[in-house]
C-alpha cells in the first residue's frame, strides 16, 4: 500500500505559501506565477490556514470585496486538517472525499514536509492500479502458457 512518503518522493515536496497580512491580489499574483490553486498561510513559521482559489471566488467576488484591499487573513481556511508520511494514499482519499478537501499539509512530527493534492492522489492510486492489473495479467498468462 503506497503511503504519503513516496507520493511525496516522486512529485517533491514543493511548498507555496503566502502570509495572512497578504493581499488576496497579491496571493492570486502567486498563485498565477506558480500554477498552483493553493496556497498555505504561514505566520511565524507556523500554519495558520490555507488559501485557495474557492476562498476567493465564494469570499470575495461573490460578496463583491476588492482584491486588492482585502487581506488572506479575512477569507482563508482556518480548519486545516493535515496528514503524516506514513498514512496511506486509500486514507488520504476518503478523508479528503469525505471533509471535501482538496489539498492535505503533510507533517512529520511538527516539521510541515509536503503538501498533496486530490488530484496527485488520484493519480498515484490509478497509476498503482495500471501495475497491479499488468502483473496480475503477466500472472495469467504465465498459468495459461507455463512460463
Amino acid at each position: 500500500m503506497r503511503q504519503v512518503k513516496d507520493l511525496l518522493k516522486s512529485k517533491g515536496n514543493q511548498i507555496w505559501s503566502t502570509s495572512p497580512e497578504s493581499s488576496v491580489f497579491d496571493a492570486l499574483q502567486l498563485m498565477a506565477d506558480k500554477d498552483v490553486g493553493v496556497l498555505l498561510v504561514i505566520q511565524d513559521d507556523k500554519l495558520v490556514g490555507i488559501f485557495s482559489e474557492r476562498d476567493y471566488a465564494r469570499k470575495v467576488i461573490l460578496k463583491g470585496k476588492a482584491s486588492k484591499e482585502t487581506t488572506v487573513k479575512d477569507i482563508m481556511s482556518t480548519k486545516v486538517l493535515y496528514v503524516s508520511p506514513e498514512q496511506t494514499l486509500d486514507e488520504c482519499m476518503a478523508l479528503m472525499t469525505e471533509k471535501h478537501l482538496r489539498h492535505l499539509p503533510v507533517y512529520d512530527d511538527k516539521d510541515l514536509v509536503g503538501l498533496i493534492s486530490i488530484g496527485d492522489v488520484i493519480k498515484a492510486i490509478i497509476s498503482g492500479q495500471k501495475i497491479e492489473i499488468s502483473q496480475l495479467e503477466n500472472y495469467i498468462k504465465g498459468l495459461l502458457y507455463g512460463y
